[in-house]
């Protein structure tokens, strides 16, 4: 899968499931300042990522990730 294609399901999952504002999700956003990502949605984080890409992240994961690129390109690492 592409980054692209990685990127436009994270988006839309980041807007739809956890309602944050499509204008502020852009690749170098953080996380947890930028996206306000808290703890408690770390984990509906974690299920949305098993559900979109078939792979089972751990919360431990996405604690080392600090921008929505970041995150993508570890969403890529692990499912090609």
């Amino acid at each position: 899968m592409s980054i692209e294609e990685i990127n436009e399901k994270v988006k839309n999952f980041l807007v739809e499931d956890l309602e944050i504002d499509e204008n502020k999700i852009e690749g170098g956003a953080r996380l947890k300042e930028d996206l306000g990502i808290d703890s408690l949605e770390v984990v509906d984080v974690v299920v949305l990522v098993e559900d979109q890409f078939g792979y089972k992240m751990q919360p431990e994961d996405f604690k080392t990730l600090q921008t929505l690129d970041q995150f993508c390109e570890f969403i890529q690492q692990h499912i090609d």
